[in-house]
């Protein structure tokens, strides 16, 4: 009998063991659906969620630059693109700055400058200014800007979307949608200069590298240097959301 009992057990701790199978159902592309396990044990739902690969949403909506000194181009075809609905590509805006910009010195320092910008978004009809300002004055910004940076002795061009609790988005041409400290971009930021265009009257912008919501809520502050670091999280399901949206698996998880 003693045996017999413990052969059921068996059986019944064995089958515990056994998933379900089921039949894959037809889903939009892309599109998956994730379990989670409700609080207090009280059963489980499945959530649709929507995956990319963390490649593809670094540089979303942004123009990666073609070559290693198309920083300045880049970076404003990046606004023309996604800001004021302008579509020009980068070849394009580097013809067009050379011959509206001082040609010898773009190729002596192999580089645009905000003067070189300057004259050819004019040729765009739409007008661009160069400003001197201070973090307070970043901080109220609410249309993106082109900013010098000076990292270990190299100069190069990138994309201040906003600032946001401390933290400073960016859109860079070279490694995409980065974030900063407020500390460490200040340290960086070189001689304090930024570059706005202004939408023409009669057509808004299309504002597609505003700040959104959805973004906010998913950036991991271990990424960023001179914050205070995330303390130890016990949950799995939130190991998990947090290690996919930190790019560990190559991809990025939404919510729907």
């Amino acid at each position: 009998m003693l045996m017999l009992l413990m052969g059921i057990l068996a059986a019944a701790i064995g089958g515990a063991g056994v998933v379900e199978r089921k039949v894959p159902l037809d889903r939009p592309q892309d599109q998956f659906e994730m379990p989670h396990t409700m609080l207090a044990n009280s059963g489980a739902y499945t959530e649709p969620v929507t995956m990319e690969p963390y490649s593809k949403l670094k540089y979303r909506n942004i123009v990666h630059q073609a070559y290693d000194y198309s920083c300045g181009s880049a970076a404003l075809v990046t606004i023309l693109n996604y800001h004021l609905g302008i579509m020009v590509d980068e070849q394009a805006a580097m013809e067009g700055m050379l011959d509206k910009g001082e040609k010898d010195k773009i190729i002596e320092r192999r580089g645009f400058s905000l003067l070189d910008m300057k004259r050819y978004v004019a040729s765009l009809g739409v007008t661009g200014a160069g400003f001197r300002a201070e973090i307070k004055d970043l901080m109220q910004l609410n249309e993106p800007a082109i900013v010098p940076i000076d990292y270990a002795g190299f100069k190069h061009f990138v994309i201040l979307r906003g600032i946001r609790d401390g933290v400073v988005f960016i859109a860079d041409p070279s490694a995409g949608n980065i974030v900063f400290s407020v500390e460490e971009f200040a340290r960086w930021w070189d001689k304090n200069t930024l570059f706005i265009i202004t939408p023409p009257k009669d057509k808004p912008a299309i504002a597609q590298l505003a700040l959104t919501d959805r973004e906010l809520g998913v950036v991991d502050m271990d990424r960023v240097t001179n914050r205070g670091r995330l303390g130890g999280i016990n949950n799995s399901t939130l190991l998990l959301e947090r290690a996919v949206n930190s790019g560990v698996a190559g991809t990025w998880m939404h919510r729907q």
